[in-house]
């Protein structure tokens, strides 16, 4: 008989398994994504410190909306270390970062003191606002946030969008499109 406490490990091992044999595309629908030139849809949702923060709070900034599958997993620790590391050149631009996966506030909250994330990670427990923007990951028994990225500028367009994420480099390729979209607007 399998230990209680052994579930959660046996479930996690199972669904990294799982997306790593099907694959991102066989499990979400892209086709549903916001396009490009769109305006982002707005939505409220519960921050790591427990309050509603809305899209529309960030207005008059860039957003870097990334949807992400879970908390405390390698891929998903990765790139938000280099979301943190590069923190301070989004602000000199004056962009935000801005997380969303289905994993509670609480977690979140945990996730954010244990690896030292200053930036709003916000709870998508019912799965709406991922599957909004086409970054819902349907997998046995088991719902997530796909690893989708939006660059969304200060007036409220999707100007970038990231279906296919690294999230060893993904910081990178942020910033350099950022500052590519920025150097547009002033021409």
């Amino acid at each position: 008989m399998r230990n209680k406490k052994s579930r959660p490990v046996l479930l996690t091992v199972l669904t990294v398994a799982a997306v790593a044999i099907l694959g991102y595309r066989a499990v979400y629908a892209a086709d549903s994504a916001p396009a490009v030139g769109t305006t982002a849809s707005d939505f409220t949702l519960n921050s790591q410190e427990g309050t509603p923060v809305s899209l529309h709070d960030f207005r008059g900034k860039w957003v870097v909306l990334y949807f992400y599958p879970k908390d405390f997993t390698s891929g998903c620790t990765m790139e938000a270390h280099n979301f943190q590391r590069d923190l301070a050149q989004y602000q000199d631009k004056n962009a935000v970062i801005v997380g969303v996966s289905v994993d509670t506030a609480d977690s979140h909250k945990q996730f954010c003191a244990k690896e030292g994330l200053n930036f709003k990670l916000l709870s998508d427990a019912d799965h709406k606002v991922s599957e909004q923007y086409g970054s819902l990951m349907t997998l046995p028994g088991k719902k997530l946030s796909a690893r989708h990225t939006f660059l969304i500028s200060p007036d409220g367009v999707i100007k970038k969008v990231y279906l296919d994420v690294d999230p060893s480099k993904h910081s990178e390729e942020v910033l350099a499109a950022l500052a590519d979209l920025q150097k547009e607007g002033t021409k």
